[in-house]
This record gives structure tokens, sequence and C-alpha cells, in this order.
């Protein structure tokens, strides 16, 4: 390669030959020449020292394991090292970020719900009732498909396979049992007149 001293890219083309040949005097070598300047490269990236230590260490190991993925030819051992130092310490803060995320995600998730408010609760409590009674009073084919469909969750097509009723049909009945507690819990008034 153009100025690059023909002794360093002959060092260099050397200690990736003992690396590939599983010389393990070729990374101590490599690691004392490289590692302050991988190191300070990861603390600068990530803030933080022991980051830039698991980053030291992956970059290393990955010239240990892949040796001939750094090319001499291509550019010096100090910029590949630099470049693949670079790439990890950014891959912790991706990794670390996720983390955080999922954790803050997390521990929103294991936050028990706030108690319900006691005005809220008698209300919901005084709806249901009403409802209840509301669908209590529709006709059997009403009161089935409105009990299948919201108290259940099934599908229109579920409704209609346990009633043995074709699709269109077992829609029917759904409108017109809504429609009707709807109409009574209307003429019931609002919630809060109750």
């Amino acid at each position: 390669m153009e100025g690059q001293p023909p002794r360093f890219a002959d060092w260099e083309r050397e200690l990736r030959a003992r690396l590939g040949a599983g010389d393990e005097l070729a990374l101590a070598e490599a690691y004392d020449q490289f590692s302050p300047m991988v190191y300070g490269l990861a603390v600068r990236v990530t803030g933080d020292r022991s980051a830039a230590e698991d980053v030291t260490q992956e970059v290393f190991l990955h010239l240990w394991q892949r040796p001939a993925a750094f090319d001499p030819d291509r550019g010096r051992l100090r910029s590949w090292l630099a470049t693949m130092a670079h790439h990890r310490a950014v891959d912790h803060l991706r990794r670390a970020g996720v983390r955080e995320r999922y954790a803050a995600r997390a521990a929103v998730e294991r936050e028990p719900a706030p108690p319900p408010n006691p005005e809220e609760a008698a209300v919901a409590a005084a709806v249901a009732k009403r409802v209840r009674v509301a669908v209590d009073e529709l006709p059997d084919a009403q009161r089935t498909a409105v009990l299948l469909a919201y108290f259940e969750g099934r599908t229109f097509r579920q409704v209609a396979q346990l009633t043995g009723v074709p699709e269109g049909t077992a829609k029917s009945p759904l409108r017109l049992g809504l429609r009707r507690i709807a109409a009574r819990l209307h003429s019931e008034g609002r919630p809060g007149e109750w």
C-alpha cells in the first residue's frame, strides 16, 4: 500500500499469517501494540470504562478468530482495529439503549394499575348491572348472540357456528339485541342520573 513503510507492512502480513496459524504470541504482540488505542477509542464512544474493556476484548477476539478479515493490502492494522472498535462501541451503545427501553417498558408494565376512583368504580358497577339486566331481558336468539360476541369475545363466524345459523343470520339478532340494550339504557337515563 502506498505511504505505508515496507517494514511495517511486512510485519502486519507476518502477524496475520502467525494469527492464522494459531500463534498466541502474535495476538499478544498485536494486543500490546494496539490495545491502548482500541480501549481509548471505545471509552470515547461509550463513555464507560467497563464497556470499553468489553469492546477491546471483542475486537481482539475477532482478530484472533478471523485473522483473514484483516487485509494488509487494503490498509493498516491500526486503522482496521480502530474501525472495528468504533463499530463494536456503537453496537454496544445501541444494545444498551434497547436494554434500557425494554427495562423501562417492563417496569411500567410491572407497575400495578392505580386503584379505581371510587366514583368511577360505582358508576361502572351501576352501568354493568343495567347492561346485564338489559341483556337478560332480550329474546333468546338475541341474548345468545350478544353473550357470545361481547361477553365471550367470539367473532360473527364463531357465533354463527355455535348457534347453527348462517353468518349473515347471526349478525341480525346481534344488531337487534344491541339496539334493544341501547334503547333500554337510554330510556333509563345517563349513568350519572341513576
